[in-house]
């Protein structure tokens, strides 16, 4: 092995996917990999980092730190450190897209709207964590309710109108009023399109919390429906660029933070990170996990956290 010649591992673990990037010194992505799976699993883990490997071409001995992230983080074997999927989604989506300042990011489990500062910093974000609504799950209730496959949902939806009233956007019963649609003779493009617009019209409440600034980008599996794309453009009334790899920003932000830790230079970006966890462990905390009137509106107590998490800066 080359001493000069080292390499990193960003590992993204979801809720429905594991992701693993490997990234060069110079911060150069090198190669990655995207395994699906059912459950959190550590043998997807471990096929997501040989693929990535692979990929690369670059052996396990080469990896110098490994830092962690996403809904199993705290999961990945070996990992040297672990940080919030916002601070990789952020750091990742502005490595893939520079000068990018609006991150939204719909995985399988949550969503979030980020702010990202000149620097690549994540300056302030808004998420939602309790409720499935707009999330890959939500798609994969909706692709079942059709009897499509995942992939078909959002060409179906754009063959559409969006139309119809879409009221319930809890997945519980999102797929109760999908059948209940078709039984009434609307067409499944048409059901389609009008989720995908009412999943918009969530997102773009979303952002609101945080503020409309662009350039914007998504992040995560849902990136990769071109009807999400489309609609959640159409609700922001500005383009949504779509990354070439959006699934893997999370991994390969995770990547670039591993890289930043082996070279002693990431205390900016942990101190950033840090802050947070802490507001988003104060905000589950306070937020009662069911929903309103069945529409996926989350109950929370007047004293809950502020909402858009604003986080702290380091004094000047």
């Amino acid at each position: 092995m080359n001493a000069d010649n080292w390499f990193v591992l960003g590992v993204d673990l979801g809720s429905t996917t594991a992701k693993a990037a490997v990234v060069d010194r110079d911060g150069e992505l090198r190669g990655a990999d995207v395994v699906q799976m059912g459950a959190v699993s550590p043998a997807a883990v471990a096929r997501a980092i040989d693929g990535a490997l692979r990929a690369a071409a670059v052996s396990r001995d080469e990896i110098r730190w490994t830092v962690s992230t996403g809904y199993g983080r705290k999961l990945v074997p070996g990992a040297d450190r672990s940080y919030t999927e916002i601070t990789c989604h952020a750091r990742g989506a502005a490595a893939l897209r520079p000068g990018v300042r609006l991150v939204i990011d719909i995985g399988g489990q949550d969503s979030k709207a980020i702010i990202v500062d000149d620097e690549g910093l994540v300056d302030r974000f808004a998420m939602n964590d309790r409720c499935a609504s707009g999330t890959g799950r939500f798609f994969d209730v909706l692709a079942r309710a059709l009897e499509a496959e995942i992939e078909e949902v959002g060409e179906l939806a754009l063959a559409g109108s969006d139309t119809l009233e879409v009221s319930s956007m809890c997945a519980t019963f999102a797929e109760t009023e999908v059948i209940s649609l078709l039984a009434q003779g609307r067409s499944k493009a048409d059901v389609a399109a009008s989720v995908h617009r009412a999943v918009a019209a969530r997102t773009l409440g979303l952002v609101a919390q945080v503020g409309r600034v662009f350039p914007a980008v998504m992040t995560g599996g849902v990136a990769k429906n071109p009807a999400a794309l489309h609609y959640v453009s159409q609700a922001l009334r500005h383009p949504v660029e779509l990354l070439e790899q959006p699934q893997i920003a999370g991994a390969y932000g995770a990547g670039l933070l591993a890289r930043d830790e082996y070279l002693g230079t990431a205390a900016a970006r942990s101190e950033r990170d840090a802050a947070a966890g802490e507001q988003v462990a104060a905000t589950a905390a306070a937020v009662t996990p069911h929903c309103l009137d069945c529409d996926g509106v989350l109950a929370q107590p007047a004293d809950a956290g502020p909402v858009p998490i604003e986080l702290r800066r380091s004094a000047p």
